[in-house]
Parts: structure tokens; C-alpha cells; sequence
């Protein structure tokens, strides 16, 4: 483990501070195909500027328009099923909570957010989607008060998240994969379980291809999703933020050699990994 983190500077960066490092080298990742030069650079970039440029995002007129209506339909609801039904809360609830391709199913969320999540056989607790339940215990719908969403700290927050997320959703314009990449790193330390991570899009994605697993896996049994990714990793380092660092970095990478595939036929970082030892484990 030692030798191969030994290395790993020089192959994620360049010590003379330009030019290609070991990685666009060997893989070609500076002129991958969709991507915008080494994408372990545009991460670390992103993380250095993220403070200002969700400020940035957070005033653009979009941002500030989804925002005023959010807080018009929270102060302005009578209880919070009536808030939940309403388009305006749901936009930046589901949009903050990384769940937009969830937008538009009304009836789902009030059933799902509103679980009783102790009953093993609620909605919630039965989809397939994790991230509703995800959602519904973070926010307590089922016992919260309209008053706890009416705070205008709690406001500030969700508004917060809200320009938060969508300056991460941008960022795919920048380097493909770069989105779930940022929004892993937020979520990482939360996984509990693979099945939790199996049932989270963003989650399976960075997983998936960070350890090498085919796509076609989802045609398997659950058993089978389950233990191609319990063998290679061990969830409980997702606890770890430099462990969590490094993985989002082989994500973008295998990311990027997979976008590559069809014009290089060189090795993946993961499997160089895999011999020189790994660095998962």
C-alpha cells in the first residue's frame, strides 16, 4: 500500500507545475475525448474555488428566482402536506437533495418523505431508491412542523444547498463525471450499507467505475451488485476524507479512460492499481 501511495503525486500531478503529468502521459487523459484537460486538476480546482463560485451561482437570476418562490410556498403553507404538494417547494427540495430527475412526482414524495420509517414496510423503507429515504429522514416529514421549514436559518440553509448543488451539476461543462465527483465527496461519509449505495445514482456511479464494474452488473442479481463491490471495498473508509479524496480521483480517472475506450487500448488506472497492490483496501 505504502509504494503505491509512494507515487501517487507524481501520477496525479506535476511537479514542475505545467505541462502533462505521468497520467495524461500514459493514458492520454489531457486529450480525452469530452473532457477538459486532466480531470484530478479540474477537481482540485473546483475544490479551491467552490466558496466563491456557488456565491457566484447563488446570485444568478435562475438561482435567486427558484429560491424566492421556495420561500413564498414554506411561508405561505398551511401545513406541510399542502407544502409538499406544492411545485415550488419540491423544485429546490429535490433539486438540493441531489433527487431533480424526481421532480414532477408529487404523489411518490408524499407518500415516500412522509414514511413512518420505523414500519419496515413503508414506502420509504420498501423503494428501491434510497435516496428517499435519505431524504425523509433527514427532514423528518412525518413529525416536523411547518415552523422548523418557516426558520429562517433552516431557509438559508436549503437555499444554500440548493445554489450548492447546482454549481456542482455545472461543472460536468468543465470535465464529464466532474458533478458526481463533488457531489459523492458530501454524501461519502453517510453510506452506511452497499445496498445504500446501489440504491443512490450518483453513489453507484462513482463506485461502480472507481472499482472497475461493468455497467452490466445491473442485469445481475442483487447478490451479485452486492458482492462485486463488498469485495473490493470496504465501506467503512468512506469515514475517511482522504480516503474518499483519492476515490473520487480514480473515479475521474476511469472516467475518463472509459470515455477514451473506443480510440486507446491502454490499461485502466484501476487495474494498475489492482497490481501494483491497491490502494482501496
Amino acid at each position: 500500500m505504502s509504494g503505491l501511495q509512494s507515487y501517487l503525486p507524481s501520477l496525479f500531478n506535476n511537479a514542475s507545475g505545467g505541462g502533462l503529468t505521468l497520467l495524461d502521459t500514459l493514458y492520454g487523459i489531457g486529450t480525452a475525448p469530452g473532457g477538459s484537460g486532466n480531470p484530478v486538476q479540474a477537481l482540485q480546482s473546483a475544490e479551491r474555488n467552490q466558496t466563491q463560485d456557488v456565491k457566484i451561482t447563488a446570485a444568478k437570476p435562475m438561482v435567486t428566482a427558484a429560491i424566492g418562490a421556495y420561500t413564498a410556498a414554506v411561508n405561505s403553507a398551511k401545513s406541510v402536506t399542502q407544502l409538499l404538494a406544492n411545485p415550488a417547494f419540491m423544485n429546490v427540495l429535490l433539486t438540493a437533495n441531489g433527487m431533480a430527475d424526481q421532480i414532477g412526482y408529487t404523489a411518490l414524495a408524499t407518500k415516500a418523505l412522509t414514511s413512518n420509517l420505523s414500519d419496515p414496510t413503508s414506502l420509504a423503507n420498501t423503494l428501491s431508491d434510497t435516496r428517499w429515504k435519505t431524504v425523509a429522514k433527514n427532514y423528518n416529514f412525518a413529525s416536523a412542523s411547518l415552523a422548523s421549514f418557516q426558520n429562517p436559518a433552516a431557509i438559508a440553509a436549503m437555499a444554500n444547498l440548493y445554489a450548492t448543488v447546482t454549481w456542482q451539476t455545472g461543472q460536468d461543462t468543465v470535465t464529464p463525471g466532474l458533478a458526481n465527483a463533488l457531489a459523492f465527496k458530501t454524501q461519502a461519509s453517510t453510506i452506511t450499507s452497499v445496498d445504500q449505495i446501489l440504491g443512490n445514482p450518483t453513489m453507484r456511479s462513482v463506485v461502480t467505475t472507481a472499482l472497475g464494474i461493468p455497467q452490466q452488473i445491473a442485469f445481475q442479481s442483487l447478490n451479485a451488485q452486492q458482492q462485486a463491490i463488498a469485495t473490493r471495498v470496504d465501506i467503512a473508509n468512506f469515514k475517511n476524507p482522504k480516503f474518499v479524496e483519492t476515490f473520487i480521483q480514480q473515479y475521474l480517472i476511469a472516467n475518463a479512460q472509459n470515455a477514451a475506450s473506443s480510440t486507446s487500448s491502454t490499461p485502466s488506472l484501476t487495474a494498475l492499481a489492482i497490481q501494483a497492490g491497491g490502494y482501496l483496501a
